[in-house]
């Protein structure tokens, strides 16, 4: 199946954007690099498609159009890029990412796997660590509490459209974890781990696969905190799938993060609606009514979208971009 990378970027080629090219080239995989106004404005890198702020807007896209500048959501026209040159997979991770061999090999969607259907949050990296850690999103009051023993999960064939591929060195954590406790850390590779209906994980965007069924819920809202907008969009895409019987995978490292320059106490203030307001949009999401099925993606992924915006977590402005998601991708069928 015809596979695309997707990374959005400001900076110049780098270890991680070179590397993931050189990749990209030797195994035939499209690598779309979405610009921005402080990307360079000689971007050069053999293997890669450099999408600059010009070419984003002779695109046609709607979203293009109206997509805030500054903004990650600008992520979303690379995904539609690749939707358009025929992508039925995408696998999107970030810039400061080195990728691991592993990170090239073909995916399998319907995975036979440990899995997890409780009711409840869970820290997914405990799994993998035993280190006292935890996902950036997760709330706090979720970190600790026992998980079921993975010796005694259920194995299952199921469906994994989705699929979170963790990250060594400098895994996605929150600020908490990285202003109190020690990196680097490293995962288990040997395992992977299904999440059923009712079972919450925040995942990201730094190492994610999506399969085309999925493509509608990859939508990254713009109007919302920047250290959210990954975590909130997963929260969405985990109540879609579940009424189509789909179930979110998480796998060990097939990257490792040398992490770009952040300011960790502006990467906090962040963070905090996260703290505060995770457990209110799971709640709120799990008591909306979707009509499930392929053919209404779309019309979920807005009725979700409108719950967060009638409890005042995203702004009302983000329909706008929505809608110009909605008609882009039906205009690519």
């Amino acid at each position: 199946m015809t596979t695309a990378i997707v990374v959005t970027s400001i900076n110049s080629p780098n270890a991680g954007l070179e590397r993931i090219a050189r990749g990209a080239h030797q195994h035939g995989i499209p690598f779309i690099v979405v610009g921005d106004t402080r990307s360079p404005q000689n971007f050069e890198l053999p293997g890669c498609r450099f999408v600059s702020l010009d070419a984003q807007l002779a695109s046609r896209l709607r979203f293009a159009a109206v997509c805030p500048l500054g903004s990650y959501a600008r992520k979303n026209i690379g995904y539609l890029l690749a939707i358009a040159d025929g992508a039925k997979i995408i696998i999107e991770t970030d810039d400061d990412n080195i990728p691991l061999p592993a990170f090239f090999e073909q995916r399998v969607r319907r995975v036979e796997t440990a899995v997890v259907t409780e009711a409840r949050w869970l820290n997914i990296y405990r799994y993998f660590s035993e280190v006292n850690i935890w996902p950036r999103g997760l709330p706090l009051d979720a970190v600790n509490p026992p998980l079921p023993p993975f010796d005694q999960l259920e194995v299952l064939e199921v469906e994994c459209p989705i699929q979170q591929g963790l990250v060594d060195e400098n895994p996605d954590v929150d600020a908490i974890y990285r202003l109190l406790l020690p990196l680097p850390q490293s995962f288990r590779k040997d395992r992977c781990i299904a999440l059923g209906r009712g079972t919450w994980c925040p995942f990201n965007s730094q190492n994610t696969t999506w399969w085309a069924a999925t493509f509608p819920l990859m939508y990254l809202p713009a109007h919302c905190s920047f250290r959210m907008c990954d975590i909130w969009r997963a929260l969405v895409a985990q109540r879609v799938a579940w009424e189509n019987g789909w179930h979110i995978l998480f796998h060990g490292p097939t990257v490792w993060q040398d992490r770009n320059e952040h300011n960790l106490m502006r990467d906090f203030a962040d963070e905090v609606p996260g703290y505060l307001h995770n457990n209110c949009i799971r709640h709120a999401l799990e008591n909306t009514t979707l009509l499930g099925g392929v053919q209404n993606l779309l019309a979920d992924l807005r009725r979700c979208y409108e719950v967060l915006i009638k409890i005042e977590i995203i702004a009302a402005d983000e329909i706008v971009l929505l809608d110009a998601w909605t008609a882009d991708l039906e205009s690519l069928g």
